[in-house]
């Protein structure tokens, strides 16, 4: 389990890195790299989704 959470957390870590990219710059790091909403773009915007919904498991981890 402690291996999907660190991919899951890499792959939040990329998403929130493209949206900070597409915020400040209106560049989209996937698109260009994958193409505009090609399959492997598509694969790679929801693996980060599903990584960000597997990612609400961390709350449980954080020591208060």
């Amino acid at each position: 389990m402690k291996i999907l959470y660190y991919i899951a957390l890499t792959l939040v870590i990329v998403g929130a890195i493209n949206w900070l990219l597409i915020g400040l710059f209106s560049f989209d790091l996937v698109a260009t790299l994958f193409g505009e909403m090609s399959l492997l773009s598509r694969i790679v915007y929801s693996l980060v989704g599903i990584s960000g919904l597997i990612s609400i498991g961390i709350y449980s981890k954080i020591d208060k």
